[in-house]
């Protein structure tokens, strides 16, 4: 059997939640290395778009930020960052917004703000960025992170980016598209039911239900049909460690 890391896992069970005929705005980091790996693999047709406001990137390279010239080289255009999120964004034009977070809570809440109090915060994180805007306006939203207690509060020290708020009623009210679909994580993939709750649907070989709820800081439901999930393939693991992250900047030496 072909040996993986729990972030190699992760970042390969999210691609496969990208569709060929996708839009996504990806965020750099680890949601890029997925949205990349799908692209190389099953979903050649991926159009890709950054914060930048290159459209239909397609970099040879792993991007470093959104800024990087990599993301410009092949691209189908370019446009100011104004544009990208007022005519394609917020106009209803992206299907997936792919985004990580410090914390993520029960109703795929993000946080990316701070850490503790806003006035008088632990940690002050870097921010919105663009992912409050992703996060309301495109039609799905796929979340990717390590799964920790810490990572995963009951209710998020700030909303930076908003889920279902508290539930999928509260976030009809206030007139936000789509919402959370999936949060894959270094041990599990979840979902929401009805209410806007999360929810486990499949767990990680490399992880068991006692795992994911100890790293939980709400009690977690479990679908009653939990599968397990689908090691990466020996090609997904050459993309990954030779051509999207060779130096490990991402995926680290674990």
């Amino acid at each position: 059997m072909t040996s993986y890391t729990e972030t190699e896992l992760m970042i390969t069970r999210a691609a496969q939640e990208l569709t060929d005929d996708d839009t996504v705005l990806v965020g750099v980091g680890v949601p890029n290395l997925a949205c990349n790996l799908a692209k190389r693999t099953h979903a050649p047709g991926l159009e890709m778009m950054y914060e930048s406001g290159t459209i239909g990137s397609d970099p040879s390279s792993l991007p470093l930020s959104i800024g990087d010239p990599v993301l410009a080289t092949g691209a189908r255009s370019i446009v100011p960052m104004a544009r990208g999120f007022g005519y394609y964004l917020q106009a209803g034009r992206i299907d997936v917004g792919f985004l990580g977070g410090a914390q993520i809570d029960r109703w795929g809440n993000i946080n990316s703000t701070v850490i503790g109090d806003y006035d008088d915060p632990t940690v002050r994180l870097p921010g919105s960025g663009g992912a409050c805007e992703i996060a309301s306006n495109s039609h799905r939203t796929i979340i990717i992170s390590p799964h920790t207690e810490r990572r995963f509060p009951e209710a998020v020290d700030f909303v930076t980016s908003p889920g279902y708020v508290g539930g999928r009623d509260n976030r009809m009210e206030l007139g936000l598209r789509g919402g959370p679909d999936a949060v894959i994580t270094d041990k599990a993939v979840m979902r929401f039911d009805d209410d806007g709750e999360m929810y486990v649907t499949e767990v990680h070989p490399t992880a068991s239900r006692q795992r994911i709820q100890a790293a939980t800081g709400w009690d977690l439901q479990f679908d009653d049909s939990v599968r397990e999930t689908r090691p990466p393939t020996a090609e997904e693991l050459r993309l990954i460690r030779e051509e999207l992250d060779p130096e490990k900047i991402y995926t680290g030496s674990e």
